[in-house]
């Protein structure tokens, strides 16, 4: 377990820009002077007995944006939270009964700017220690895992695209068994596999 903390922290200290749903689309014109609301997410790597595995998490499908999306636990940052990442921590106890005092904040992870409009700041974490997940009743259907091994792997991730408001949209996507990771979540995660490349 060591050394996916140490490989973690290495990949962590690799330089990397910012992202957005929007970078396999060149030739997408974004509005001028739009506000983006800062909102974080925690990329919690739970370190198990049998292998490090990402948390993640799939939305109810009752819910207006993103319904039945694989997702990070996370949110917007509200005016009380300290920072993005109070706000993750807080969100992940709330969505899937995460305590903070489990998580080990390793770092941020570059923002990233989705289509709804939200600055996320991904916090990159470990769980060094077991905890029974929770899906918070109106707002999460599942907590799962995905092997870490997996999510790491550039090879894994395949790029693929659908029609978004009348215009064709390419977007990351990492599926896993049942599970289908695609838009910011995927786009996340292939920023920080390009981290592990060599």
């Amino acid at each position: 377990m060591s050394d996916a903390v140490a490989s973690l922290r290495r990949a962590l200290a690799r330089p990397a820009g910012e992202s957005s749903d929007f970078d396999l689309n060149p030739g997408l014109v974004l509005p001028e002077g739009r506000v983006l609301r800062p909102a974080a997410v925690l990329v919690a790597v739970w370190l198990r007995p049998g292998g490090a595995e990402l948390i993640l998490t799939k939305r109810a499908s009752h819910l207006k944006h993103h319904p039945g999306q694989i997702a990070f636990p996370g949110g917007k940052v509200d005016a009380q939270d300290a920072g993005p990442e109070a706000a993750a921590l807080r969100e992940a106890q709330e969505e899937v009964g995460l305590p903070p005092r489990a998580v080990e904040v390793l770092g941020h992870l570059p923002a990233h700017e989705t289509v709804t409009g939200f600055s996320v700041v991904p916090i990159l974490s470990v769980v060094r220690q077991g905890f029974d997940p929770v899906p918070e009743a109106g707002e999460v259907a599942e907590v799962f895992t995905v092997p870490l091994d997996h999510v790491l792997k550039p090879a894994n991730f395949a790029i693929e695209r659908r029609r978004w408001r009348g215009e064709w949209r390419s977007y990351y996507a990492l599926p896993y068994g049942a599970y289908y990771i695609w838009g910011a979540t995927a786009r996340i995660l292939r920023g920080l596999a390009g981290r592990f490349a060599p």
